[in-house]
């Protein structure tokens, strides 16, 4: 771990994690495997992520690469000759929870905003790493794809749950049963990501809203994330309980106290965080 530029810099299996005010970026950096995660990779990040869930300095998440491709998936390749011998049967099962379901579980729940920058390609976990995140920005001729059935295995990393409430299933069943690849452009027009840029903007496009989220009030941010995402699996009621619940807390906050001063005096609130 060191210092660049003020920002905090910790290189380790191939994922770059730099910590810049309250920001934390996490940077794909495996370009000899295009970015695709083994076993190391995806712990580095759990552990970034579950870091960062009790950190309260901190504000926003940006997930991005450091080379050419976002994320070619999970590095089977790694994964099937670790030791010189393939795993012995059962082991997908107890490493898949634990590992890639893990990592999508964890975007989900963290009550910070995620943002995801694409570019190149993302496929099969790293489709889904964009798929989990709050905003996805992508190139406009980056490739998206759900490689999983045309190697002969059935889909994970949350493929299955993400993509239907995000497309419908008559889509969903397109990108996985069929292989269907998507530009970013095709991605955003789907739905599946939260815009297109030119290739040439996506630096810009991602740091312009990794900025606005910055700046925005975090407790309640963090508070509607859980109500939206766990709104897709209850009633009416319930959701609105847990609404009343979420209201309760952020009420309590510094933030939500000069929400209303800058209302009532009529100029842009200055939130931090708290």
């Amino acid at each position: 771990m060191h210092a660049r530029n003020g920002v905090v810099v910790d290189i380790e299996a191939g994922v770059v994690l730099d910590r810049d005010g309250g920001v934390l970026r996490i940077g794909l950096d495996r370009p000899h495997r295009r970015n695709a995660l083994d076993a190391a990779a995806v712990r580095r990040i759990i552990g970034a992520l579950e870091d960062a869930a009790t950190d309260d300095t901190l504000r926003v998440i940006l997930i991005e690469s450091r080379s050419p491709d976002f994320c070619s998936g999970a590095d089977w390749v790694a994964s099937n000759t670790a030791g010189g011998a393939r795993p012995r049967p059962g082991s997908v099962q107890r490493r898949t929870a634990l590992q890639a379901h893990r990592l999508i579980g964890l975007i989900t729940e963290v009550q910070l905003p995620v943002v995801c920058a694409v570019r190149g390609h993302a496929v099969g976990l790293g489709f889904q790493l964009a798929l989990a995140a709050d905003f996805t920005v992508a190139a406009e001729t980056s490739r998206f794809w759900e490689p999983f059935l045309t190697r002969g295995f059935s889909p994970d990393s949350g493929a299955t749950w993400l993509l239907p409430r995000l497309v419908g299933i008559a889509r969903a069943k397109e990108l996985l049963l069929l292989g269907r690849r998507l530009s970013g452009a095709e991605a955003a027009e789907w739905g599946l990501v939260y815009r297109a840029v030119p290739d040439a903007e996506l630096d810009k496009a991602a740091a312009e809203l990794v900025g606005t989220l910055g700046q925005a009030a975090t407790v309640a941010v963090g508070l509607t994330k859980r109500l939206v995402n766990r709104g897709l699996e209850l009633g009416l009621t319930e959701a609105m309980q847990d609404e009343a619940s979420a209201l309760e807390l952020a009420s309590r906050t510094a933030d939500f106290r000069e929400g209303l001063a800058a209302f009532k005096e009529r100029r842009p609130p200055e939130f931090g965080g708290r």
